[in-house]
């Protein structure tokens, strides 16, 4: 239960300062290269590829400002999330963290599925520094493409590297 309240806090407390997004460049990498639907990572050197039926996207316009969010589920249980929150801008690269942007963020979560209060989350940013990317290489009124790569920390002090991340995720 402190696992979830801490994570509802962390949520909600990003959201509160969610007004602008600082955005690196407008080189959004090369194309995705994940099957249509899907998110695919290494995570501390493990394969991962979310579920199609289990993964998406989600874009808002609001006030001038867009936002984006990935959320991608695996059926045991694990789940990677990307949000460039306030400031998605199209195709370009958005660093993850780095002085006050907290406004990119990512996170790694296993949940134990036979007992669904039970998750470890890795979150990046966790501090000032650059703790990863997340690259935009296509985007259309349907669909998001690109690559990411983030270091996420959990809250008792453990790392987890998340490398190779391909997407390729259609909006809902």
């Amino acid at each position: 239960m402190k696992i979830f309240k801490n994570s509802i806090l962390v949520l909600m407390a990003v959201m509160a300062i969610s007004l602008t997004s600082c955005k690196k460049d407008d080189d959004g990498g090369g194309g995705g290269g994940a099957t249509s639907g899907t998110v695919k990572a290494k995570v501390a050197g493990a394969n991962y590829e979310s579920d199609a039926s289990l993964t998406s996207a989600i874009r808002t316009d609001a006030s001038g400002t867009s936002s984006v969010t990935i959320t991608a589920n695996t059926m045991n249980g694990k789940n990677i999330s990307l949000s460039i929150i306030s400031g998605f801008e199209g195709v370009g690269s958005y660093n993850i963290g780095g002085g006050a942007n907290v406004f990119v963020n990512a996170s790694y979560t296993e949940v134990d599925v036979s007992n669904p209060m039970d998750a470890e989350i890795w979150s990046a940013p966790y501090d000032e520094s650059v703790a990863g990317e997340i690259n935009v290489s296509e985007v259309s009124t349907t669909n998001i493409k690109g690559t990411f790569n983030f270091k996420g920390k959990n809250a008792d002090g453990s790392f987890k590297e998340i490398t190779e991340g391909l997407f390729d995720v259609n909006f809902q």
